[in-house]
């Protein structure tokens, strides 16, 4: 829409903000007449009518943000510019329209998302104030990181594994009724398993919410090769959504505007003639405006731009998607995609403007995520304390306290992947109502229950971890050998909390059935990596395992669990009846500190041994142990490990880098009593990851580790331990080996 001049020749003194922008262009015959004043005039939040004016700087919104994504990535020689430069006429239609709440799934698109909080003022909360800085702290430290953070002004939630981006929106639409969420999707990441399929079972559990708008970059490539949907026409594509429960599917195809006699199912819009431009922008500026429409008015919408991947910038297709080293401002293929976009001075300031009002303000100060929701008041959650040595479910006591959390909160949401019976928790699905069409009450289902089923594991993850993190209370259960499909969420979301600005509720899950009670199901359901994943993020910061030991200490750990924010957690407990150790106020110590004696011997003259336990079932051979030990002279001592990440040193953890920073761990003369001895023994019915923070801090001479070897197909969980080498007699063996007395 420009053309590019000398620096001696600019006649406009260019915007402060613009301040490093290498290339600035002349004024095009219809600039003046159509940019007389900012469109969105000041108060307004939108525009309001497609007229020529309105269309022209919707497209130089579009071409600012071409150009500021491919220059920010050039300053690094580094980044990923041509996915979003396909968008980029949708991302500005958005925005012009007031819907700035925008997710997205394609973390590759960040410098783009950052160039458009750039132009919106958004930046300047992290002393971003002009492009010079913009460029300096993208992919830095402290700056704008490589893949987007929910922790940057305005944007609203992470980017980076791909097929997450809708969980994000569709919490936006249940908690904030009436806002759009749109949310952009590449058709890359739409290859993964469970985007559409999310969106179908959310749509049939909460049809009134359908206040988010997937949008769909569909431009004909992937990371480093055609997309996998590339063949498909637009009918297959229409009916591909249809088919997943969209009532309206709104392509707009730039090459239904191509003058320019490309090649090929995709075009670059950039490269047709000025008019055939703005005749493309305004048909993704209207139909943009009927799916927004459509999407606020109950009807579950999808809109797809089709145009070339990298439309706009140095490069086309896949070739477009990444800058390697030599890939310099100074490099001629990027600077001369610069001067293609190059824009004249006041066209800046015309975009700025715009984008500034937009919405009601920058998105830094607007976007639902940076404010704090209001959350009913709790209270103290009624616990049941259970008698020392009566056997009860650990997975029941907790489930009556959940059911109490969604009575005292309707906005609280439990996700499961339709087994809350199976593990024990049936009390849950009688008081809060799995979220059904089907209304019977055999099966406790209804359309308004505060239960949420899909089958997908990631389904699941994704609507609990996006609520948590927009601001609600939320809780994720599963079986422990399924849950593997939804931790890669979990784990975005958490290390977003660890960034966030804001304080949020933690994200917490609760997973049963581990290993050792699958035994009938053989190896399919004895799955402990899921262990291993939470024990390799402990060090994180922000994320803690717990392992409550009894029914008494699951209600404290839950009760905890839901009153922290900006916290992952994961409570692991088994739906088998087992001893009660604690009494409720040892069951705080336990979750509070960290670990917590259950047994200890009045005497013995062969020595101390200690056994750290994480786990509940994993108890019963270890106190089975104890007598004999104790027969032939030992003493021994029991400790339950509760909370191991409180168990770490301070150096150990990255506590002090994150948001609502909690460095509280174990003092030295406190382990030493619980974990000092002549011989200690860790066991764990899972990973032996999660004793790790115990084994670096024991003074006790001699040591050794029980744990999960693989599973097999058992008719009792004593058989698959001692299929482990877990059982009481392994357990006094390796005390006698360490002894010296085998």
């Amino acid at each position: 829409m420009s053309t590019v001049a000398q620096e001696s020749m600019q006649v406009q003194t260019p915007p402060a903000f613009t301040q490093g922008i290498r290339y600035l262009g002349e004024a095009s015959p219809e600039f003046t007449t159509l940019t007389a004043a900012a469109v969105i005039t000041e108060g307004q939040t939108r525009i309001s009518r497609f007229d020529d004016a309105a269309v022209y700087q919707t497209l130089l919104a579009a071409d600012a943000l071409r150009y500021l994504t491919l220059q920010t990535c050039g300053a690094k020689a580094s980044g990923h510019p041509g996915g979003f430069a396909s968008s980029a006429e949708a991302y500005a239609a958005l925005v012009m329209l007031g819907h700035t709440n925008i997710v997205t799934e394609v973390g590759h698109h960040a410098p783009g998302f950052y160039s458009a909080m750039f132009l919106d003022g958004s930046l300047e909360d992290m002393g971003i104030v002009n492009v010079e800085q913009l460029m300096a702290r993208f992919r830095e430290r402290d700056g704008l990181l490589g893949h987007l953070s929910g922790a940057i002004p305005g944007l609203l939630a992470p980017a980076g594994p791909l097929g997450q981006g809708q969980h994000f929106a569709m919490a936006g639409a249940y908690l904030h009724p009436g806002k759009l969420f749109p949310f952009t999707l590449g058709d890359g990441g739409m290859g993964e398993p469970y985007v559409l399929s999310a969106m179908m079972h959310f749509n049939t559990a909460y049809p009134k919410a359908t206040n988010f708008l997937p949008v769909l970059i569909w431009n004909g490539y992937s990371q480093e090769h055609h997309a996998m949907v590339s063949l498909k026409t637009n009918e297959e594509m229409t009916a591909y959504w249809k088919g997943h429960g969209f009532k309206n599917v709104i392509i707009v195809d730039a090459k239904d505007f191509d003058d320019a006699g490309q090649q090929g199912e995709y075009v670059d819009s950039t490269l047709f003639s000025p008019s055939a431009r703005l005749a493309f922008t305004r048909a993704v500026l209207e139909a943009m405006e009927r799916a927004a429409n459509a999407a606020l008015s109950g009807e579950l919408t999808a809109f797809v731009i089709k145009q070339l991947k990298g439309a706009g910038v140095h490069a086309q297709g896949a070739k477009s998607h990444n800058l390697y080293p030599g890939d310099t401002l100074d490099a001629s293929h990027i600077s001369d995609g610069l001067r293609r976009r190059a824009l004249p001075p006041a066209a800046w300031q015309i975009v700025r403007d715009n984008f500034r009002r937009a919405g009601g303000g920058p998105a830094g100060r607007t976007v639902v995520t940076e404010f704090e929701l209001e959350l009913p008041a709790l209270g103290e959650l009624p616990k049941q304390e259970f008698a020392l040595g009566e056997k009860s479910v650990p997975s029941t006591a907790m489930g009556a306290l959940v059911a109490e959390v969604g009575r005292r909160d309707p906005r609280f949401v439990v996700t499961n992947a339709d087994g809350n019976q199976a593990s024990g928790m049936n009390n849950i699905n009688e008081a809060l109502t799995i979220r059904h069409p089907t209304a019977d009450t055999l099966y406790h289902q209804g359309p308004d229950g505060q239960v949420y089923e899909p089958l997908s594991e990631d389904a699941c993850a994704g609507l609990a971890g996006g609520l948590a993190l927009f601001g609600s209370r939320a809780l994720w259960l599963s079986y422990e050998s399924f849950a593997i499909n939804g931790m890669p969420i979990i784990q975005t979301v958490a290390q977003a909390m660890a960034e966030l600005r804001r304080r949020t509720p933690s994200i917490v899950t609760m997973f049963t059935a581990g290993a050792l009670e699958q035994g009938r199901n053989g190896w399919t359901h004895q799955r402990p990596e899921i262990e291993n994943y939470l024990a390799a993020m402990m060090r994180n910061g922000n994320v803690y395992p717990l392992f409550p030991c009894d029914a008494n200490m699951i209600q404290v750990a839950y009760e905890w669990a839901t009153n922290t924010v900006n916290k992952g957690i994961a409570i692991f407990a088994s739906k088998s009846p087992l001893p009660v150790y604690t009494t409720l106020a040892q069951a705080r110590q336990a979750i509070e500190q960290g670990a917590i004696t259950l047994y200890e011997s009045s005497g013995g003259d062969k020595g101390t041994v200690v056994f750290a336990v994480s786990g509940d079932m994993v108890n019963l051979p270890v106190f089975e142990a104890r007598a004999e030990l104790e027969q032939q002279g030992y003493r021994v001592r029991i400790v339950s490990v509760a909370n191991p990440r409180r168990l770490y040193r301070p150096e150990d953890v990255a506590w002090d880098t994150v948001s609502q920073p909690d460095g509280a761990f174990m003092a030295d003369e406190d382990f030493d009593a619980l974990f000092t001895g002549d011989i200690l023994i860790g066991v764990t019915g899972g990973a032996s990851g999660m004793l790790e923070p115990v084994m670096l801090r024991t003074r006790s001479p001699k040591r050794d580790v029980f744990a999960w070897k693989r599973g097999e197909t058992t008719a009792s969980p004593g058989e698959i331990m001692a299929f482990n080498g877990m059982t009481a007699g392994d357990l006094v063996a390796r005390v006698k080996r360490l002894s010296g007395k085998s």
